[in-house]
């Protein structure tokens, strides 16, 4: 009876040791990966809230280029972020990326620029406002009727595109 309850009592001990090891051992594994599901499913969610349209994109034969964005989501952008935005624009068959020009002066070539309307000032470009981009590209044709492809791009690889054509509107 006493040897019974000696050996009861050991595999007792073994299991709440064993319990106590697999604990250690699976629960900061666990508590990793729900920070890693926690911060990918916020940045997923983040990415499905941001939504931009092309309103209006229009192109003149100097090679110059005006582009009218509205915010169709709910996630508001910061300004920072539509400064990291890539925008490429050209001929339709031979477009670039161009570099975004901060300077307030006239505008270089194979450059953009930009103006938010901001409603409430507050450096995003909130949800319902207008964002306008200004694009001098070499690559757009010089004569009515020249093909002209624009891409605008955020950091988090959210892009709309258009076509339209030189001395006409999309």
């Amino acid at each position: 009876m006493s040897s019974d309850t000696f050996t009861t009592a050991l595999f007792l001990i073994t299991a709440v040791i064993a319990a106590g090891v697999l604990i250690n051992a699976i629960f900061p594994v666990v508590y990793q990966m729900s920070g890693t599901f926690s911060s990918a499913s916020h940045q997923a969610d983040q990415r499905l809230r941001t939504d931009f349209k092309i309103v209006l994109g229009v192109a003149n034969t100097s090679q110059y280029a005006r582009v009218w964005m509205k915010n169709t989501g709910t996630e508001p952008i910061p300004l920072a972020d539509i400064q990291k935005s890539d925008v490429i624009c050209g001929d339709a068959g031979n477009f670039g990326r161009l570099s975004l020009d901060s300077s307030s002066s006239q505008m270089s070539p194979n450059t953009w620029r930009y103006t938010l309307d901001n409603l409430n000032s507050n450096n995003y470009w909130d949800a319902g406002e207008t964002l306008e981009i200004d694009a001098l590209a070499t690559s757009i044709g010089t004569t009515d009727g020249s093909p002209v492809y624009f891409q605008f791009i955020l950091p988090d690889g959210t892009w709309r595109s258009d076509q339209f054509t030189v001395g006409a509107t999309s």
